[in-house]
């Protein structure tokens, strides 16, 4: 889709500008010498500020420079003319605006024009971690922890479709009656997933993650209070000792966060390759290789999944091995890999703790068309995954690491955890204020023998039984 016809698009969106702006002034004819109330001259200023917009969006869409506009900085350099189209088109219309709504409406064509239009200025918000969009009247978002309901809407159902079509061009995808749903990344790494009707009762949904331009380092998160400095050093050592790791926890609590953390803790000098579905970690290092499932195509065919990507990846010389969700039949794949000289592997599951993800890692295995006995299943855990972090997002909206738990082997068919840190959480009675402590159980991890014989010793000051309050 050429960017002439985008800004063609808009101009679908005209025709009901014109009918809203009609049926205000109608009804404020019929009123008479009546005094108009305060949300009606509102409804007769906003149906005006539409017309006017999409009046300007047409003459746009006409005008070859910004058919040639290419770049975001050729783009901005464009907004004065803009401002000067918006007050010619509203002297013209009988509309007088103020300087600021002229700045207002400059704005708002340029990120309708070139961007997603309403939500726009959500995407540069560092602030918001998540936009939900439930149809066109609807938009959610995220800011530390917290959903609220913002006043951003969109014209139509028919503007938001639009702005969803311009959301997936450049990723290859599309979303239609005959593949009412799709997962895709977009240019800045922000995840979305995108639902239409007949599958969305009540009209388009879209939901899209945004990351951080700068991934939270180790500092960041024990200045939050997401762990404590002494569970940090713990996890530094086991890195670069190669340990085996599991982070699992639920949905947006973190775990890709706390994967990014511990994923730049690896030796610049080890060759990594990274699996994911939509690729989101942000590798420190320069030898990295990154590789991403693919969907099938809208003839059902086509598709990579991860298990083939780590099939794959053995082959090319990894040092460690980074899953970014463990979600298939891969596991049995990943598991062999830990037991079979790929030291220091990281992965992420969802559960709802360390002894959930155990039971987790099992169902997945017996799902995965391969019959073997839950013993050896349980023995293959143990052997391979050392360590188990679960991260959580409380109730107050804060995500803490609430567990470093070790996989000490298997007793009686049952593989045996033991937990390292731990936090403890208390809600006060009638509030969202949350208290609780980070604690060292005071247990000696028998993962430190391996540490050592790789030349990292753990200093026993890190597991003497300690309480840091939040």
């Amino acid at each position: 889709m050429s960017i002439r016809d985008r800004l063609r698009q808009a101009e679908s969106q005209r025709s009901l500008a014109i009918e809203v702006q009609s049926k205000v002034s109608s009804d404020a004819t019929s009123a008479g010498n009546s005094t108009r109330s305060a949300s009606e001259i509102g409804s007769v200023q906003n149906a005006s500020f539409l017309e006017i917009k999409n009046t300007c969006q047409k003459k746009a869409a006409e005008d070859e420079a910004f058919y040639e506009a290419d770049s975001k900085e050729t783009r901005q350099e464009l907004r004065p003319r803009l401002e000067m189209l918006v007050r010619e088109t509203a002297a013209d219309m009988g509309y007088p605006l103020s300087d600021i709504e002229i700045r207002q409406l400059g704005v708002e064509l340029l990120d309708e024009i070139y961007g997603l239009g309403p939500i726009e200025p959500l995407l540069s918000d560092p602030t918001v971690s998540d936009i939900l969009i439930n149809g066109y009247n609807q938009i959610y978002v995220e800011r530390a922890g917290q959903l609220e309901l913002t006043d951003i809407q969109f014209i139509s159902e028919e503007h938001l479709r639009n702005k969803v079509d311009r959301m997936l061009y450049t990723t290859g995808r599309r979303v239609d009656e005959s593949s009412p749903l799709v997962d895709a990344r977009l240019p800045d790494g922000s995840r979305i997933n995108i639902i239409i009707p007949p599958l969305a009762v009540d009209g388009i949904s879209v939901s899209i993650r945004r990351f951080p331009e700068q991934h939270l380092r180790a500092k960041d998160l024990i200045a939050y209070g997401s762990m404590t400095e002494q569970m940090f050093q713990f996890l530094e050592f086991a890195v670069k000792a190669g340990l085996n790791m599991l982070v699992c926890g639920g949905t947006g609590s973190g775990k890709t966060t706390t994967l990014n953390m511990l994923s730049g803790l690896i030796p610049a000098n080890e060759r990594t390759v990274t699996i994911e579905d939509s690729a989101e970690l942000r590798m420190q290092q320069d030898h990295v290789v990154r590789l991403e499932t693919r969907p099938p195509n809208a003839e059902g065919i086509g598709e990579v999944t991860a298990r083939e990507l780590l099939k794959n990846a053995l082959r090319m010389r990894p040092d460690r091995i980074i899953l970014g969700e463990v979600r298939g039949g891969e596991v049995l794949d990943m598991l062999q890999a830990m037991n079979t000289g790929h030291d220091g592997s990281l992965a992420t599951l969802h559960a709802n703790s360390p002894r959930d993800s155990i039971a987790r890692l099992e169902l997945m295995i017996n799902l995965s068309g391969v019959d073997i006995p839950a013993a050896s299943i349980r023995k293959q855990i143990a052997s391979a995954i050392d360590l188990i972090i679960y991260v959580n997002r409380g109730k107050d909206g804060k995500r803490r690491v609430e567990s470093v738990t070790e996989v000490i082997g298997v007793e009686e068919d049952n593989v045996v955890l033991q937990e390292i840190y731990v936090f403890e959480n208390k809600m006060e009675q009638g509030s969202d204020v949350m208290r609780g402590v980070f604690r060292a159980t005071g247990l000696r991890p028998g993962c430190g023998k391996k540490c050592e014989a790789v030349g990292y010793r753990l200093p026993p000051d890190l597991f003497n039984f300690t309480q840091e309050a939040i």
